[in-house]
C-alpha cells in the first residue's frame, strides 16, 4: 500500500488516511440528489453505460493569457450522474495532454474500448456517478471537438492554425469555468486530474478558490524538469521538420504524419517504465531474427517487439490527433510555473481554500514523487490542509490511468472524508 502523509510545516498531521487496499445517456440537470438511481441502461459492473458528447459554444469573446482574443469558442464535454437542485455535488475532470473529454462509458453500444477513465468513474466506482455529477471536457486548443488550431476561425473562414494564440493552463481552466456556469454548477466538489490534467486541477484550485472544495493531483508537477522540457521540444522539432508541416498550415487529412507519429513514440516512452517495458516486451523478436549478412535494407526492419508497439502507438496517435494541438499543448505545459519568479511555489497556493490530495508513484521518471511531494509540502507551508499519498507501481508515469486498487482506495477515502467534514458548511440538500 502506498504512503500517505499529512503534514503541517513538516511535523504536524492535518489530514491523513491510510485506506486498506482491497487489492447515449445525456446527464439530467434536474432537482434531483446527488445519490440517484444508476441509470437504467449502465452495465452491472458499474459503467455508466452509453453516453453523448455535448458542445456548449460561447458567444462571448475570449481573452487568453498573452492578451491576444478570438471572438467565440466551443468546448465539447461530457457528463455522467445528476446535478443535484443546489448545484453543489459536481466533480470536474481534467485530460492529460493526449485526452479529451470522452473519460467513461461508450459513445455507441458497438465501442470496443470505453473512455480513458472508465476504471475509476461509475456507479459504485470512487467518483461514484450515483452521488456526483461528473463532467469533463476537451480542453481549448484541443483538436476534439473544442476549439483549437484545427478550428475555423469565423472572422477569416480559415482555420486558425498557427494563427490560434499562445495557450497557457490558465486559459484552459478559464474557459472551462464558463461551461461550469452555464451547466448552473454553483461549486465543485473536486476538481480530479493527472499529469497536464494534474496541472489543470491545481490552477482550478488557485484561480476559483471559491467555487473548489476539494482538489486531486497525481503524477503531475508544479513546473516540469529540464529533461521533460526537453523531451517535449524534440517532439515538436519532429513535427516541425517534417515538411508536410508547413509552418502549421496543412490539410486536414496530410498533416505532417511522420514528424507527429516520431513525437508520440518518444513520449510514449517516458510514460512507462524500463521495468513495465522489460515486463512486457523484453528483447522478444518478431518471427525470425534477420541475418546479418543481407541486404542492407534488412538490417533496419521491425525487429523487436517493442519496435512494432512504438509503431503502433505512433500510427494509431496520428489518426486522432491534431500536430498543431500537440505544439500548443507541449508548450503549455512547459510555461507551466507555479514557482513564480521569486521561486516559492508556497505564495501560489495562498488564495486556495480547498483541501487536496497530491498523489506520485514510485516509478514515474517524467513526474517523480518528489515533484508531487513538494506540491504537498508547499500547500502545507501556505497553511492548506493537504495530503500527498506515494504509491508503489511498476508502470511508470501512466500508472494513473491503469488499474490500481491503491489509487482507487485513496481516491474513494479522500473523496468521502472531505465531504463528511465539510457536511455542516454544504447546503441542506447536499446529502451524503
Amino acid at each position: 500500500m502506498g504512503q500517505t502523509i499529512g503534514m503541517f510545516g513538516l511535523a504536524t498531521a492535518v489530514f491523513s488516511f491510510i485506506p486498506r487496499p482491497s487489492f447515449c445517456i445525456l446527464a439530467q440537470m434536474t432537482d434531483v440528489e446527488p445519490a440517484a438511481p444508476t441509470p437504467p441502461n449502465a452495465a452491472a459492473d458499474g459503467d455508466v453505460g452509453v453516453v453523448c458528447a455535448q458542445d456548449f459554444v460561447s458567444r462571448a469573446p475570449f481573452i487568453f493569457d498573452g492578451g491576444a482574443v478570438i471572438p467565440e469558442f466551443t468546448l465539447r464535454y461530457e457528463t455522467y450522474g445528476v446535478l443535484n437542485s443546489s448545484g453543489t455535488n459536481a466533480i470536474f475532470i481534467c485530460h492529460a495532454l493526449s485526452g479529451d473529454h470522452h473519460c467513461a462509458g461508450r459513445n455507441t453500444p458497438e465501442d470496443r474500448k470505453p473512455g480513458w477513465w472508465d476504471n475509476i468513474i461509475g456507479p459504485g466506482k470512487p467518483i461514484d456517478t450515483r452521488r456526483y455529477f461528473v463532467i469533463c471536457t476537451n480542453c481549448l486548443g484541443g483538436c476534439r471537438g473544442s476549439t483549437g488550431p484545427a478550428s475555423l476561425n469565423p472572422q477569416t473562414g480559415r482555420r486558425y492554425n498557427l494563427d490560434f494564440p499562445a495557450l497557457t493552463i490558465r486559459d484552459m481552466v478559464r474557459a472551462n469555468a464558463r461551461l461550469i456556469e452555464h451547466l448552473g454548477v454553483k461549486s465543485l466538489a473536486a476538481v480530479v486530474g493527472g499529469s497536464m490534467g494534474g496541472m489543470i486541477a491545481l490552477q482550478w484550485a488557485i484561480d476559483f478558490p471559491d467555487k473548489v472544495r476539494a482538489v486531486i493531483a497525481m503524477a503531475t508537477t508544479a513546473r516540469e524538469s529540464t529533461q521533460a522540457i526537453a523531451f517535449n521540444a524534440v517532439g515538436r522539432s519532429a513535427i516541425m521538420q517534417d515538411p508536410a508541416w508547413n509552418h502549421g498550415d496543412y490539410p486536414s487529412d496530410q498533416g505532417p504524419n511522420v514528424g507527429l507519429a516520431v513525437a508520440r513514440m518518444m513520449a510514449h516512452i517516458t510514460y512507462l517504465s524500463n521495468k513495465s517495458l522489460d515486463t512486457k516486451f523484453g528483447r522478444s523478436r518478431r518471427g525470425q531474427t534477420p541475418a546479418i549478412a543481407g541486404d542492407a535494407p534488412d538490417h533496419f526492419a521491425v525487429e523487436f517487439e517493442i519496435e512494432s508497439y512504438l509503431q503502433y502507438q505512433g500510427l494509431s496517435f496520428v489518426n486522432r490527433f491534431d500536430a498543431n494541438t500537440y505544439l500548443y499543448f507541449t508548450k503549455a505545459l512547459d510555461r507551466f510555473d507555479l514557482h513564480g519568479p521569486e521561486g516559492r511555489l508556497e505564495e501560489a497556493f495562498k488564495p486556495m481554500t480547498a483541501r487536496a490530495l497530491i498523489v506520485g508513484f514510485t516509478t514515474d521518471w517524467l513526474f517523480p514523487t518528489e515533484q508531487n511531494q513538494e506540491i504537498a509540502q508547499a500547500m502545507l507551508r501556505a497553511g492548506k490542509r493537504a495530503t500527498y499519498a506515494e504509491v508503489p507501481s511498476d508502470l511508470g508515469h501512466d500508472s494513473f490511468l491503469l488499474n490500481s486498487p491503491d489509487l482507487y482506495s485513496l481516491v474513494r477515502s479522500f473523496l468521502v472524508a472531505d465531504i463528511n467534514s465539510a457536511k455542516s458548511k454544504l447546503p441542506v440538500d447536499f446529502q451524503v
